[in-house]
């Protein structure tokens, strides 16, 4: 029997990861490790200053009073007794689109999963309110379901983003980059009891770049955006500039 952790960022209770337990489980054993509050937009902290508790609910989940990576990450350090074969986070309520996943806490989760060698996968609802969320757990049930009969040759991280439509609405899956938003919108300044200024992130900014090709463009022609990610940070067209211009710094040999 196949394995499955199934992680989120909007905690133990929200509708998405219940209704994405259900859907996984007709492929495999799935093992829920969640956060016991929502941490969305946690990316990809670990908690370092306190301990951390692992809790269980009445059916079973578990669920830990950390953010997203502290789920997955304890989960595959001690807390289970197996090693999964599929990382599984979501589904998100909201879109993780672009550079939304510098940010995202579902898409932490499954990354953690990702840097301990398992292909994984990040699942979202573009718009809030849990709308047609049962498009969205069948499209991830597919593409679960491919990673399961035939896993990547290598570890794979795959961001998954599904629009609010009937799934007979469903134009397809396209694997997409990811685009790229504008930036956010500015931070809303109110007062608190005492006068002092309070200040509130502002929401995220619209798309900047929505050309074919990516995430963007694909949600909006009504397909559901599959996109590999990776995780190496390195700018190789500036190597070579760096390596000129600190020259001087280099030491001798």
């Amino acid at each position: 029997m196949m394995r499955i952790l199934l992680a989120n960022d909007d905690g133990y209770l929200a509708p998405g990861l219940h209704a994405l337990h259900a859907g996984l489980s007709r492929l495999a054993d799935v093992t829920v490790v969640a956060p016991e509050q929502n941490a969305s937009a946690a990316s990809n902290a670990l908690t370092l200053s306190r301990p951390l508790t692992v809790y269980k609910a009445d059916n079973g989940f578990l669920y830990i009073n950390g953010t997203p990576s502290d789920c997955v990450h304890i989960a595959l350090t001690g807390l289970l007794d197996f090693r999964p074969d599929l990382v599984v986070s979501g589904v998100n309520n909201g879109a993780n689109l672009g550079d939304d996943t510098i940010y995202s806490g579902t898409v932490a989760a499954a990354t953690e999963g990702y840097l301990f060698g398992m292909p994984a996968l990040a699942v979202s609802l573009v718009h809030k309110g849990w709308e047609h969320l049962d498009t969205a757990v069948q499209v991830a049930v597919d593409v679960a379901r491919n990673l399961l009969q035939q896993p990547p040759a290598r570890p794979a991280l795959f961001n998954l983003n599904v629009p609010n439509v009937p799934r007979a609405a469903l134009r397809g899956v396209q694997v997409a980059r990811l685009g790229k938003r504008h930036p956010s919108q500015p931070v809303i300044v109110q007062r608190n009891p005492h006068g002092e200024p309070i200040y509130w992130i502002g929401s995220a900014g619209e798309a900047l770049d929505d050309q074919p090709g990516t995430d963007f463009h694909a949600i909006a022609q009504g397909y559901a955006s599959l996109t590999p990610l990776q995780l190496d940070l390195t700018h190789y067209q500036m190597l070579d500039d760096c390596k000129a211009r600190f020259a001087c710094m280099a030491g001798e040999r």
